[in-house]
């Protein structure tokens, strides 16, 4: 017996017929269609490629699959809302990801570049900012033989000058080479050896068969010079940035 401050239970609902239950499951796969219509509408062109398709095929099927939970005979309205409502966001994420992922792919650069002023930061297909550094120089991040190399910017360095240690590390044979090309140094004159890489690249300016200076005596930084910067198309200085732009 029920005690006069209990709530009376509520009186089992009718479950909705099967032809009802098939009219919601057709009206919420138009909903999910419509849906993904106006993001299409409201992001022209941003669907373009095969992948991106397939992307908003996987997220509408998972959307349509688990929306056959309507044709279930009992239905938990408020559930089922809260499941529509997770996989109409997770579709509207993918969309989205899709439409600015080469936007999204330029922020991780940008605070990576905030983070490590070294990295540079592809402003377009050939054109690359580099920050300035705390002591005022600009380091740069590159690669070369496919192995980074951070360089310091060295406009008054005729040549590219790897430092002994990232010689080394790059798979240069240093013992073999031969120390017979002087240089004046903060040091006094100092000597390195003539030697031509594969592949020099900063971003996504690269350059094949590059000669390169090695070091005899240990550097702190290996120096990009000369003879990379006067194949670019320019180099300038803005405030603490450092523009460079290649040819093609």
């Amino acid at each position: 017996m029920s005690g006069p401050w209990e709530a009376p239970e509520p009186e089992p609902s009718e479950p909705p017929s099967p032809r009802r239950r098939l009219l919601l499951w057709v009206v919420a796969l138009l909903a999910i269609l419509g849906g993904v219509r106006l993001l299409y509408a409201a992001f022209p062109g941003a669907i373009s490629t095969p992948q991106d398709w397939a992307w908003v095929g996987w997220g509408v099927l998972m959307m349509g699959l688990f929306s056959t939970s309507l044709l279930s005979r009992n239905i938990r309205w408020g559930q089922s809302a809260r499941h529509a409502g997770i996989w109409a966001a997770i579709v509207a994420v993918l969309l989205l990801g899709v439409t600015y992922r080469h936007e999204l792919a330029g922020v991780g650069q940008r605070v990576r570049m905030q983070v490590s002023s070294s990295y540079p930061v592809a402003l377009s297909p050939h054109e690359l900012v580099v920050t300035q550094g705390d002591d005022g120089g600009f380091l740069v991040m590159g690669e070369v033989n496919g192995q980074r190399v951070r360089f310091l910017v060295d406009t008054g360095a005729s040549d590219v000058v790897l430092s002994p240690a990232d010689a080394k590390r790059i798979g240069i044979d240093t013992a073999t080479l031969t120390f017979d090309r002087p240089s004046e140094t903060a040091n006094g004159v100092g000597y390195g050896a003539a030697h031509k890489v594969d592949s020099l690249s900063v971003g996504d300016i690269a350059f094949a068969d590059m000669p390169v200076m090695v070091n005899q005596a240990p550097m702190s930084s290996s120096l990009l010079g000369m003879t990379f910067l006067r194949r670019l198309e320019s180099f300038q200085i803005k405030g603490d940035k450092l523009y460079l732009t290649s040819k093609d």
